[in-house]
């Protein structure tokens, strides 16, 4: 099979182009894809662990602690020891890293409907459909 033609080729080359497009975006935060992740995982629960995150995100956890270390150091998130399990360590976001929600949302928004405009509304359901079940990966033998 020719190299193009290949589907690791041709979600690796569209997740590329994708990340560079939206890297470009909220650097006025100064805020990575990456720490995005983070965020919006926060955004959405009162606290999370860097398991968890890193299960979320499909990432490494020795890859999640080192942007949990940089976004603590911007004063985006803090970690905090779990009272009733002290060896539990729980991230949870900054009231700086709280405001950046709305701004950063907006700018997701605008890079999904940049990516896909092309599409028609079927094309981007089939599309994302289709993602989904390879991401799952239970139908590999």
């Amino acid at each position: 099979m020719e190299l193009t033609q290949c589907i690791n080729y041709l979600l690796t080359t569209s997740q590329h182009t994708v990340f560079q497009f939206l890297s470009g975006k909220p650097s006025e935060y100064d805020l990575t894809p990456s720490q995005y992740g983070v965020l919006s995982c926060l955004w959405q629960r009162e606290f999370a662990t860097p398991k968890q995150i890193s299960e979320i995100l499909c990432l490494e956890t020795s890859t999640i602690s080192g942007v949990l270390d940089r976004m603590q150091k911007k004063g985006l998130i803090d970690r905090v020891i779990n009272r009733e399990d002290r060896r539990e360590v729980r991230v949870v976001p900054t009231e700086k890293g709280k405001q950046l929600q709305e701004p950063i949302t907006e700018i997701i928004d605008e890079v999904n409907e940049e990516v896909l405009k092309c599409f028609t509304e079927e094309e981007v359901t089939a599309l994302k459909n289709a993602l989904r079940i390879i991401a799952d990966g239970s139908h590999f033998k």
